[in-house]
């Protein structure tokens, strides 16, 4: 496919992940004005944002199975629709249980746009091109993201209320869904298999069990950490996950592929991707928070504060995909991602209620600038070690454990977060000479019903406290930076799918599947065409004397077919020697 083929293949599915990302930034802003309006606490903040993120990861992997089964094109059409259902849920909810319900819609829709446009990008773009349309990707992004909290703050601040920041989202997935229809053309990858319906149930219902007692552990009216209903719910999460590797270990075609996870560039990715996962969900929820709650800044105000952090993102995504098309170098930008992660967060650690406005900017830039050279490429790098026909499940993996990350930071960090709130609270309002309730004003969200005082020493406490935050997110990156130091560098091969060799033999060249023969997949094992970037017979340095590739035709294909100048000779040879072994007479009556 050309450029600008690509391009209109991906306007719709860009035009779907936009809208997605949107609605879950567009309430960033709106949280503190939507609690206040609910009668919701610190608890319900956090959960409202895990929520969708214990959806979207629960559900990422069996998007992914999905997508190397289905027909990618309808799976994201259904995907909006599901989206579209949640928000306008959302926009109609009166109570934190029904806001909650809405948001576990909306996150299983945007696991299958999470997941699909991954493994999409990886079905029609080579790896060695796809830095370039990655790069795109995260500016999409990067844009929603921004976007988001803009938008949101605006509508907040405005007559029209917090309801439309769900309700604007409705018109952009009908727009996303009607472009996905006229843009989107995708070769047939379906192939017939059974869905491992054992797996799936088991991975949704082990990992909603251990988020939820991550969620909650610790916080008042609940449970404590270790307690009986801690070691249930860890236990039974064990178990359910034990089972899970159980099943997928026998099963054809597994939810999760564990010799694709195991591999070591995917493990080690996937290992980052929690990290960052963590960075990224846990900091920019509480970004917004920081801003508004501790500063004073109204929903639009925070929404502007936190373009730093977007540009950042921006610049690292969007310039990482250039340079990994120009040069087909890739590890060298996780590695400065992870210390430009590392150094924002530090840094970032360092804030409390008075630090200049202008200083936390550059800070949030700095780590910004990690996440946007880290996201995508953690992405290709998976992506470049797997066929076509496993890209939707290898690329949902990596998103699988990044939002499970993300999910269970946000909840354990909004727990630390609360707790911190709540101690300074209290000590606040005891040097302060005012009598506490139990340290009761530090887990609500609701200031503008406090006496002057006590809003200020709360909003004293959440500045001070978010520090914290950041930091222990910057001690989670050094696993990440340590992660991808380990990670070894494969070639970006140009070619969609691994290229296959003819096998030797007088059939050499001939299709495996016109043989019956197996196909040898070239690069697979870290053969010739791995490493030699060769496409369309196109013969680069080091690689063998490649004349032609066949084509794939049809599902049933075999895939590409390399023919090298030996194979030639060789086939020549032969019909020469049969030819001559062939009578006159039999010559004559032909």
């Amino acid at each position: 496919m050309s450029h600008k083929q690509i391009l209109q293949a991906l306007t719709g599915l860009l035009a779907g992940l936009f809208t997605a990302i949107l609605s879950s930034t567009i309430v960033a802003n709106a949280l503190p004005t939507i609690m206040s309006d609910l009668n919701g606490s610190q608890t319900d903040f956090a959960w409202v944002i895990t929520a969708a993120l214990l959806a979207n990861a629960a559900t990422t992997p069996i998007w992914g199975k999905f997508s190397d089964l289905f027909d990618k094109k309808v799976l994201v059409q259904v995907s909006i629709v599901i989206f579209v259902a949640g928000s306008v849920l959302a926009g109609f909810a009166q109570t934190i249980p029904l806001l909650l319900t809405a948001r576990v819609i909306q996150g299983v829709a945007m696991g299958g746009l999470t997941a699909l446009a991954q493994a999409i990008i990886g079905t029609i773009i080579a790896p060695r091109e796809r830095g370039r349309y990655s790069g795109y990707m995260g500016g999409v992004m990067a844009v929603a993201t921004a976007g988001g909290p803009l938008l949101g703050g605006f509508i907040v601040d405005s007559p029209l209320g917090w309801r439309w920041t769900f309700f604007v989202c409705v018109p952009l997935a009908i727009i996303a869904l009607i472009l996905l229809q006229v843009t989107l053309k995708l070769p047939d990858t379906r192939r017939k298999a059974r869905i491992d319906w054992i797996g799936s149930v088991l991975l949704t219902a082990g990992v909603s069990l251990l988020l939820i007692w991550v969620s909650f552990a610790g916080k008042e009216g609940y449970y404590e950490w270790f307690s009986r209903e801690s070691a249930l719910m860890v236990g039974g999460s064990v178990i359910l996950l034990a089972l899970l590797l159980v099943v997928e270990s026998k099963v054809a075609e597994p939810v999760i592929p564990l010799k694709i996870i195991s591999e070591r560039t995917t493990a080690l990715a996937i290992v980052a991707s929690i990290a960052v996962g963590i960075a990224l969900f846990a900091s920019s929820s509480y970004l917004g928070q920081y801003y508004q709650v501790a500063r004073g800044a109204t929903p639009t105000e925070a929404g502007l504060l936190t373009l730093p952090m977007i540009a950042g993102n921006l610049l690292g995504s969007i310039g990482a995909g250039q340079l990994v098309t120009k040069y087909g170098k890739w590890k060298r930008y996780l590695i400065a991602g992870a210390l430009f992660l590392i150094a924002g967060l530090g840094l970032a650690g360092t804030i409390d209620h008075l630090t200049e406005l202008w200083l936390v900017g550059i800070y949030t830039f700095v780590f910004g600038m990690g996440l946007g050279l880290m996201l995508q490429n953690l992405v290709l790098a998976v992506q470049n070690t797997v066929a076509v026909k496993d890209i939707g499940s290898a690329s949902a993996s990596v998103a699988f454990f990044r939002s499970m990350g993300g999910a269970a930071g946000v909840a354990v960090l909004g727990a630390i977060l609360g707790t911190q709130v709540e101690n300074k609270t209290t000590e606040g309002l005891a040097a302060a000479g005012i009598p506490t309730t139990g340290g009761a004003a530090g887990g609500t969200l609701d200031l503008v019903d406090l006496p002057a005082p006590v809003a200020d020493i709360v909003r004293a406490a959440y500045g001070d406290s978010t520090a914290m935050i950041f930091l222990i997110t910057a001690v989670i990156a050094v696993i990440g930076l340590a992660c991808v130091l380990f990670i070894k560098e494969a070639p970006l091969r140009r070619t969609v799918d691994f290229v296959q060799a003819a096998p030797a033999g007088p059939a050499g060249s001939m299709s495996p599947a016109a043989t019956g023969a197996a196909p040898a997949l070239a690069g697979a094992d870290g053969g010739p065409a791995a490493e030699s970037g060769q496409v369309n017979g196109t013969q680069a340095a080091g690689e063998p004397d490649v004349v032609a590739v066949q084509p794939s035709h049809g599902r049933h294909s075999a895939g590409p077919v390399a023919l090298s100048r030996s194979d030639v000779d060789r086939a020549a040879q032969e019909l020469s020697e049969l030819d001559a072994g062939v009578p006159r007479g039999a010559d004559a009556a032909r």
